[in-house]
């Protein structure tokens, strides 16, 4: 069967294993293809009712959107009773539910948190004992992070902008770290097309030497990580 017309990358082909090669028509193909609608409710807050919609599998407050409204003119939006994210990122829920120990108080870290949906996704399963720092290294970041948290509304969630390295001082105060190391970004080519233009090996490169920092630092804490 004759190869379907691609914008992916070249180069990302190049780089998959042997095994995948066979699927990138497949993969080029889910690229073509409309991307899928979700969010996540607030569960402190108010929200008009989610009947009709499919609830995300592996996210208590998940939900799928048939299409995609204006967020920026919904108040509920601007109130923090929802958060639009991606329905894999939600799947941070079963990795904590069913590793951390929840007999006891739970001090996270997120430690690369912009622009927050993971923090505000972690803020909903925690507890009125445990305690959420979010830290974001790019100081132009840390606005929509902090902006995101103080909608979300938790009391006992922290927000700051920290060098990966700092939290070495304090080696036995998490006992939570959570890691979404920066990436190439390869996965947003279907909701944000023009990344397809800015991805490369080099940035791949760039990226995974970064992550090498922030894995560092998880060794020095975690009993539990999830990335």
């Amino acid at each position: 069967m004759a190869s379907i017309s691609c914008l992916l990358p070249p180069e990302l082909r190049n780089g998959l294993p042997v095994s995948l090669q066979s699927q990138w028509d497949d993969l080029c193909q889910a690229h073509q293809e409309e991307a899928v609608n979700s969010f996540r409710i607030n569960p402190k807050k108010p929200f008009r009712s989610t009947d009709g919609l499919a609830q995300v599998p592996w996210c208590q407050y998940g939900y799928y959107l048939p299409e995609r409204p204006s967020y920026v003119a919904d108040p509920l939006w601007h109130a923090g009773a929802y958060y639009v994210q991606e329905a894999s990122s939600m799947f941070l829920e079963q990795a904590i539910l069913q590793h951390a120990d929840f007999n006891e108080p739970k001090f996270v870290l997120d430690l690369c948190a912009a622009p927050g949906g993971k923090s505000t996704l972690m803020s909903s399963i925690l507890g009125e004992d445990d305690l959420l720092v979010s830290n974001e290294v790019i100081q132009s970041r840390v606005g929509v992070l902090n902006e995101n948290a103080v909608k979300w509304g938790s009391i006992n969630h922290w927000v700051c902008q920290n060098d990966p390295a700092q939290f070495g001082r304090t080696p036995d105060m998490f006992n939570v770290v959570l890691v979404d190391a920066p990436c190439s970004g390869s996965g947003l080519f279907r909701k944000l097309p023009e990344y397809q233009q800015e991805w490369s090996n080099q940035l791949v490169h760039l990226c995974a030497e970064r992550q090498k920092e922030f894995y560092t630092i998880v060794c020095l804490h975690c009993q539990i990580t999830a990335c």
